[in-house]
C-alpha cells in the first residue's frame, strides 16, 4: 500500500512573494499586506491493542494560484493550502485519509476564515492548471479521482480513469477535460443503479461541465461486467483524426478472462460531444445525461 507522502517540508510564504508582484494600477496583488505563515508536517508511529502498529501522517503544503481563476476577479490570486491527514494500521489493507484545500486572497491573514474549504476522503491531491484533483483511491484496488474548480472549490466531476486534459484546439489553448464515472453499486443517484448503465462520460472546461453522456448496454449481464472494477480495465484517450477529434473509451476484460475489447468513439464538434455521430460497439448506446 502506498502512503500519501508528498514531502515533509512545508513551503514558507513570505513578503518576498509580494515583492515579486507587479505594482500595476488595478492589480490587487500590489495592495496586499505582507504576511508570514507556516504549518508543520508530522509522522507518528505507535503501538495499540493486540500488538497493532499505527502510522499517522500529516502533510501541509502551500501554493500560489495563477492570476486568472474562474469565479474570481481578474488578477486576483489565491494562497492555497493543501492538508493531508492519513492513518493506517500496519499490515492491514486500506487507509483512513482525508485531504483539505483552503483558499485565501493573497495578502489576507491566514488565521482568518478562508474563502472556501473543501475536504474529501483521499490519499493525496494535486493542483493542475485551474483545477484541484483529489486521488480517492483509499483501498488500493480501485483508482478514482474527484475534480474541483480551484477558484471556488466547486465540484466538477468524478472519474475512474485519470482525468484527461487537452485544449480546445491548437489555436485556442483553453483547457478542456474529460473523465469517465463508473457508478458503484451504492451510487447516490438512483438512476445510475439501473442494470443497463455502464458509465457516464464527462466533457468539461475549467468553469463548468459542458456535456455528460450516459453509456448503457442492452445486455444487462454485459453491462454489469463492463461496470465491474475487478473484471474490466478502462482507458480514455483523445484521438486526432483528419476529420477532427474524438474521445475514445476502451473497455478490456481483465485476466484471466479471454482478451475482449469494447470500444466507443465520440466526436468533439463545436466544443461539445457529438453524440449523433458516435461509433459504438454492438449493444451499446450513448445519450445526453443531466444531473
Amino acid at each position: 500500500m502506498r502512503l500519501p507522502f508528498p514531502g515533509f517540508a512545508a513551503l514558507l510564504l513570505t513578503s518576498a512573494v509580494l515583492a515579486a508582484q507587479p505594482a500595476a494600477h488595478g492589480n490587487p496583488d500590489a495592495l496586499s499586506k505582507p504576511f508570514q505563515s507556516q504549518a508543520a508536517s508530522s509522522i507518528s508511529y505507535s503501538g495499540g491493542k493486540d500488538g497493532e502498529r499505527t502510522v499517522e501522517i500529516a502533510n501541509v503544503t502551500y501554493e500560489l494560484s495563477g492570476d486568472s481563476l474562474p469565479g474570481r476577479p481578474p488578477d486576483a490570486r489565491l494562497v492555497l493550502r493543501t492538508s493531508t491527514h492519513s492513518k493506517q494500521v500496519v499490515g492491514d489493507e486500506g487507509i483512513e485519509s482525508t485531504v483539505t484545500l483552503e483558499a485565501w486572497p493573497l495578502g489576507a491573514d491566514l488565521k482568518q476564515k478562508p474563502l472556501y474549504a473543501v475536504t474529501a476522503p483521499g490519499v493525496g491531491a494535486r493542483i493542475e492548471d485551474l483545477l484541484w484533483i483529489v486521488d480517492r483511491s483509499l483501498d488500493g484496488d480501485v483508482s478514482w479521482w474527484s475534480v474541483y474548480m480551484l477558484g471556488t472549490g466547486r465540484h466538477l466531476f468524478d472519474t475512474y480513469v485519470e482525468p484527461l486534459r487537452f485544449t480546445v484546439s491548437r489555436a485556442d489553448g483553453s483547457g478542456r477535460y474529460a473523465g469517465l464515472e463508473v457508478p458503484p453499486d451504492d451510487a447516490t443517484d438512483a438512476r445510475l443503479k439501473e442494470p443497463h448503465v455502464v458509465a457516464v462520460l464527462t466533457y468539461a472546461s475549467d468553469e463548468k461541465v459542458i456535456r455528460e453522456a450516459l453509456i448503457t448496454c442492452a445486455d444487462a449481464a454485459r453491462a454489469r461486467q463492463l461496470r465491474s472494477y475487478a473484471d474490466t480495465m478502462r482507458t480514455l484517450t483523445l484521438v486526432e483524426r483528419p476529420g477532427g477529434r474524438e474521445l475514445r473509451i476502451a473497455f478490456e476484460d481483465s485476466y484471466p478472462s479471454p482478451p475482449r475489447a469494447t470500444a466507443i468513439s465520440i466526436p468533439i464538434l463545436k466544443d461539445d460531444l457529438d453524440l449523433g455521430h458516435a461509433e459504438l460497439a454492438p449493444g451499446l448506446h450513448a445519450a445526453v445525461w443531466r444531473r
